[in-house]
C-alpha cells in the first residue's frame, strides 16, 4: 500500500512538472520607424504623421452584440510607433446621438497621415 502511494506522489509530482516546464515565454521585439513625427494624439480627429501605410485590414467576425444599445465597432490598425492591429468590439455610445468615427488614414502632401477616430 505505501509503495503505491508513493507511486502516486511521484507520478503527481512529475506530471505537473512535465505541464508547468511546457510554458514558453517570448519577447517581443518592436522596432519604432525613424522619422515619424506626431502632430496631435488624443482628441477625435488628431492627425499623426508616419512613415508608411497600413497593411491590408485584418479579417474579423462580428460577434452577437451583448444586449440592447451595442454598436460594433470594427477592427482597424492603429498607429503606436508602429502599426498595430485594434480588434473590432461591441461598445455602447457615451451618451445619446453619440457617433462613432473610425480611424482612417489618408495620403496628403506626399505623407501618410494617420487619423485617430473616436466618439462624437
Amino acid at each position: 500500500m505505501k509503495t503505491s502511494s508513493c507511486f502516486k506522489l511521484a507520478f503527481l509530482l512529475l506530471a505537473g512538472t512535465y505541464l508547468t516546464s511546457g510554458c514558453v515565454v517570448r519577447e517581443r521585439v518592436v522596432y519604432h520607424q525613424p522619422g515619424s513625427r506626431v502632430v496631435a494624439t488624443t482628441a477625435v480627429g488628431s492627425e499623426i504623421i508616419v512613415t508608411e501605410a497600413p497593411p491590408p485590414p485584418v479579417s474579423e467576425v462580428i460577434t452577437v452584440s451583448p444586449g440592447p444599445n451595442f454598436i460594433w465597432i470594427g477592427g482597424s490598425w492603429v498607429w503606436r510607433g508602429h502599426w498595430y492591429w485594434e480588434r473590432g468590439h461591441w461598445d455602447r455610445p457615451p451618451r445619446i446621438g453619440a457617433v462613432w468615427v473610425p480611424h482612417h488614414y489618408v495620403y496628403r502632401g506626399g505623407v501618410h497621415v494617420f487619423v485617430r477616430g473616436g466618439w462624437r
